[in-house]
């Protein structure tokens, strides 16, 4: 199950994890993002070796800001604390696969 990433637990989650962490930056009032919602929760059901999270925009706005979400929804690869890669929009799960995993 992803995890609902906050301001106050990003660093930990994100930046501090050992492994991989997948961020899927949402609304609740945005439908594409409703569409990706399942295929992300399967991954993370699926995935051991990535940490799924999610962050709320509406929620965490300053996240959102800090690191440029101009659309959603956006998913971001983080590596040892660093972004690694950005996917825009809703993406199919084989796509989400070879983007999170690979």
């Amino acid at each position: 199950m992803a995890i609902e990433i906050t301001t106050e637990n990003f660093e930990e989650v994100v930046l501090k994890n050992e492994k991989p962490v997948l961020v899927d930056f949402w609304a609740s009032w945005c439908g594409p993002c409703k569409m990706l919602a399942p295929v992300v929760e399967e991954f993370a059901e699926q995935q051991a070796d990535v940490v799924v999270g999610k962050i709320d925009v509406d929620q965490h706005p300053l996240l959102a800001s800090k690191y440029g979400i101009m659309t959603i929804p956006t998913l971001m690869l983080f590596k040892d604390g660093e972004m690694v890669k950005k996917s825009i929009g809703v993406i199919p799960k084989d796509a989400l696969v070879k983007f999170a995993t690979e």
